[in-house]
């Protein structure tokens, strides 16, 4: 190796530098996956707010049923559903496998079920919704977006987040192996 006071390693003209300049392509494509994570773990937060704020409002009795509806039965244990990102954010930062992999099994058995079946069961059909009294304090939110549009975005936020902490860990795994290896 050469110093800048001695002379340059033989063999060399000082071109050969490039290939240390490159980023691996697994933390190349770990840093894209978590950023991923990040961003769906904050729209998750988001909706988690407006339904913590909804089932507050009513709890507290904050506001009149009028004016804020009482929240559906699904709304409750959908709150559970901020443990699997709790624990996405936490692994994140230090590559965490054991805390992602229980993000993942949390969300798969917790969030996406209840937030794909019991919606279903338990909201009333669309021709029932006008004589309910006040509208879900998250509808009121959004500008009126419809119910169903909520849940929809539930179950694609916990989707896509168990599909890229899958592709995460799998990256993770590649690189633990790689280093084994070696």
């Amino acid at each position: 190796m050469a110093s800048r006071a001695g002379p340059r390693a033989s063999g060399t003209d000082g071109s050969d530098f490039q290939h240390r300049e490159r980023v691996a392509s697994h933390y190349q494509m770990s840093v894209a996956l978590k950023s991923e994570i990040r961003k769906l773990n904050m729209v998750h937060v988001l909706v988690w707010v407006l339904m913590a704020a909804q089932v507050t409002v009513s709890q507290l009795g904050l506001v009149s049923h009028k004016v804020v509806a009482s929240p559906y039965q699904w709304e409750y244990p959908y709150l559970l559903s901020l443990i699997p990102t709790v624990f996405s954010f936490t692994a994140l930062p230090k590559n965490n496998i054991s805390y992602l992999v229980v993000s993942m099994i949390s969300a798969g058995l917790f969030c996406v079920p209840l937030s794909s079946t019991e919606p279903w069961r338990c909201s009333p059909g669309p021709a029932a919704l006008p004589p309910r009294e006040g509208l879900p304090l998250h509808l009121r939110l959004l500008g009126g977006v419809g119910h169903v549009l909520v849940i929809v975005i539930a179950i694609q936020v916990h989707g896509w987040q168990i599909y890229y902490s899958k592709k995460l860990l799998d990256q993770w795994f590649t690189s633990t192996q790689d280093k084994k290896k070696k």
